[in-house]
């Protein structure tokens, strides 16, 4: 009898001594408060009440699954209460989450699904990074820490860029691209579909967007040795583009995860790729030629012509029918006005509306503006908002649009004074096409520039903005332009893992970065690793993409 009272003393002993794991979440909570023990997760039922809605409920049940596969234990799903509890708050805000973990319970409430899907993430990255993977992990010390959290995001648009016009990466790349999205709680994919180097969207009513627009000689490989030079080519045909099921299908696939997709379809300018399609859409009527190069093409929208807004209405009405985002980007950066100044049309267009010159602006900006407000009158008649670009501040805005701060934070800046909503993206914290690592020669060729991690996680979208306007910066991202990124391991080393510095930027109200890059190359580095992501190690001292 004494040998049993020994032994179960030492098996006692083994259990209470259970060492609670680090909090390694990325975004952090707002609230963490983590308390002594933690709560077994092998073979616990999962709980959901009756107040849950069936999409949260079938996530829910995702996660059961997954306990099971990698515990190898069964996580069975019941209704009603459960080891894993799961029950809908209306008094939560939309995207707000509270988790209670106790020694034999795990609480948690949301009002919506997004609350959910954003409290399972806060779970998974709270479990061993084995988590992610696709076998049992029996090993592993499968508990979660005791603790309460309390968490909802800064921002409510938490945006990240892939512009798949320059180089085109298909339907897989493009979910795998959400993936990593959802796994650091950004909801909104901002999809650049057309530029002069190539249109990606089926366009039922215009075939030759796709049949031409789509397709151009060859791609840069180079950087322009001199002004005036042309960029060094590689010779090759390139094309591809998405159909209308395909794109569907991507939608379909990011709702799931709680993301919307943005479509951007830049208007006036960045147009070749629409003007070699269909020629007497241009002031001049052409040739012209889908463009190969980095930079600003010269020839726009003829915007003298109505038929040239038939056109454009009759591209965004497929688009809409394509994008339930709220949110449609209109682009309206870098257009040029040369061909507007002797272009007939256009001058007596601008004639006829009483344009001129003045102080602030060129007629033939008040004519973009003219441009800028029969677009968003258009899609406000269909219920939809447009963003552009910080060029459509210049001139005069109609109000209502939302201005995504590109050049700089004074765009933004400016855009909350002036009362309209705005998005930061400034190049010198947000462009992740530029070179993440002082190291280029050990680096992938990049457009240039240089925004390294650290850079990513300083940005204050706030400074600079008054307390009374910060209502207006409703959101950060971060743009991926992709003229020197041909492959999808590309693509996602100059993602990755900036995003994941940007992720937490964009939720949490204070930010610590010596904790963030513990996290990051403890715990992100290896699930990272398990799902199968290129990323720089450049924060570790590790360069290029090996």
């Amino acid at each position: 009898m004494k040998h049993v009272y020994v032994a179960l003393s030492i098996i006692f002993f083994m259990i209470s001594c259970t060492k609670a794991p680090e909090i390694n979440v990325v975004p952090m909570p707002n609230s963490v408060s983590q308390t002594s023990g933690v709560f077994k997760v092998s073979g616990k039922s999962v709980g959901i009440d009756a107040s849950v809605d069936a999409k949260s409920a079938a996530k829910i049940m995702d996660f059961a699954s997954r306990l099971t596969l990698v515990t190898g234990k069964p996580s069975n799903v019941q209704e009603g209460e459960g080891d894993f509890y799961f029950v809908a708050n209306s008094a939560l805000a939309d995207e707000e989450y509270t988790i209670d973990i106790s020694k034999n319970k795990v609480n948690v409430q949301a009002s919506s699904y997004n609350g959910f899907l954003y409290a399972l993430t806060t779970l998974g990255q709270m479990l061993p990074s084995s988590f992610y993977g696709s076998k049992v992990a029996p090993k592993s010390s499968w508990v979660l820490p005791c603790a309460t959290i309390k968490d909802k995001p800064r921002f409510a648009y938490r945006g990240m860029h892939k512009d798949d016009s320059r180089h085109f990466f298909g339907v897989e790349e493009a979910k795998r691209y959400l993936d990593v999205m959802a796994m650091y709680k950004l909801n909104r994919l901002h999809w650049h579909l057309t530029d002069d180097q190539g249109w990606r969207v089926e366009i039922k009513r215009y075939p030759r967007l796709t049949e031409v627009g789509s397709q151009r000689a060859n791609t840069i490989v180079g950087h322009m040795v001199a002004e005036g030079q042309p960029y060094e080519t590689d010779g090759t045909p390139y094309g591809g583009f998405f159909t209308q099921d395909e794109i569907r299908e991507v939608v379909a696939y990011a709702e799931d995860l709680g993301i919307t997709i943005v479509p951007e379809i830049d208007l006036p300018g960045h147009m070749l790729a629409a003007l070699a399609s269909y020629p007497e859409l241009g002031c001049t009527g052409g040739p012209y030629e889908v463009w190969n190069a980095w930079g600003v093409a010269k020839e726009v929208l003829c915007v003298g012509k109505e038929s040239t807004f038939d056109f454009i209405e009759g591209v965004l009405t497929e688009i809409m029918d394509l994008f339930p985002s709220e949110y449609i980007h209109i682009g309206g950066d870098e257009c040029p006005k040369d061909a507007w100044k002797v272009c007939p049309r256009c001058q007596a267009r601008i004639r006829a509306l009483g344009l001129k010159d003045d102080d602030n602006a060129s007629a033939e900006q008040y004519l973009q503006n003219y441009v800028t407000a029969r677009v968003q009158k258009f899609l406000a008649d269909h219920g939809r908002k447009i963003i552009g670009w910080d060029e459509i501040l210049e001139g005069q805005l109609s109000e209502g649009a939302t201005v995504m701060s590109w050049r700089g934070p004074e765009g933004g800046i400016k855009a909350a004074g002036d009362g309209f909503d705005s998005i930061m993206t400034p190049t010198g914290y947000c462009y992740f096409d530029y070179y993440q690592s002082d190291q280029t020669d050990k680096e992938p060729l990049s457009i240039g520039g240089y925004v390294p991690i650290d850079t990513v996680y300083s940005f204050d979208p706030y400074k600079g903005v008054p307390d009374d306007e910060r209502h207006h910066i409703i959101g950060v991202q971060a743009n991926l332009w992709t003229e020197y990124i041909a492959t999808p391991e590309h693509l996602e080393y100059m993602l990755l893992p900036r995003m994941v510095a940007l992720s937490e930027v964009q939720w949490c109200e204070n930010r610590d970065y010596d904790r963030f890059l513990h996290s990051l190359t403890t715990h992100q580095f290896p699930i990272l690793d398990i799902r199968g992501y290129t990323y720089s190690k450049a924060v570790i001292g590790i360069y290029g993409m090996r």
